[in-house]
């Protein structure tokens, strides 16, 4: 008899995170989810991530898979490749997380629960709604910055979500067919801006889970100048752009 249990993969972007990876696999195995697999995309990372990643998907805990892009051309460009590929492979809900373990992986059950119970397109894992919370090791103007670009964000394309700029999500495979994932052009924060502006558009339904966001455990953050003016100049080009 085939099991109903929807199949669920984790795109993971990766770019020197030999350190982290692993754990975050042994995470992902220990959750109570049957047809879990989880697909690297490793961005030619020069630690070493990409075998770390192969070794894993020949003897690790858990269904993995890697895709290895010769060049390294932004979070945005990276998660667009896993997904499409996730989808090629079947793949009936896509989660989004970071390697460096921010994002709670204990959560996931619960956000693949409410894509199933709910009207829900998409569900994100969210810093600021209600029980959500941020890692204590954050200085003040981190929390600022955030609390700021949320507002920024939500002011100009009136999104309704608490955590505009949130890059833990579970998407349902249509949903992500509905938006055209393959057109999306933007990078780092404008990146997850846009796919929710574009769910927003459609009519569809976005929803939110409690998450503790979590200081990354090694390694350095790749967040970039220009990836900052581009999330800034983001959300007035989708206001004032073409519509979809």
């Amino acid at each position: 008899m085939e099991s109903s249990s929807p199949k669920v993969t984790v795109v993971v972007p990766t770019y020197d995170e030999r350190d982290n990876l692993p754990v975050l696999v042994d995470l992902l195995a220990g959750l109570d989810l049957p047809d879990l697999h989880v697909l690297v995309v490793d961005d030619n990372s020069p630690d070493g991530t990409g075998a770390v990643a192969d070794a894993l998907a020949a003897s690790g805990p858990v269904p993995l898979s890697v895709l290895h892009r010769t060049e390294k051309n932004g979070l945005g460009r990276a998660y667009v490749a896993g997904m499409l590929k996730a989808l090629d492979e079947g793949a009936d809900i896509v989660v989004q997380m970071d390697a460096d373990l921010s994002h709670p992986a204990s959560v996931i059950p619960t956000m693949v629960r409410t894509l199933a119970e709910t009207d829900a397109a998409v569900v994100i894992g969210s810093r600021y709604v209600e029980g959500g919370s941020v890692a204590g090791e954050w200085e003040w103007h981190r929390k600022a910055l955030s609390a700021w670009a949320n507002i920024y964000v939500n002011t100009i394309l009136r999104l309704g979500v608490k955590d505009a700029t949130a890059g833990f999500k579970a998407w349902h495979a249509a949903t992500l067919r509905k938006i055209d994932i393959g057109s999306i052009r933007s990078n780092g924060y404008a990146f997850q801006v846009e796919m929710n502006y574009r769910v927003t558009q459609r009519g569809m339904r976005i929803r939110e889970v409690p998450i503790r966001f979590e200081e990354r455990a090694e390694g350095t953050s790749k967040m970039s100048f220009a990836v900052q003016v581009e999330s800034a100049r983001m959300p007035w080009k989708l206001r004032f752009g073409r519509k979809p």
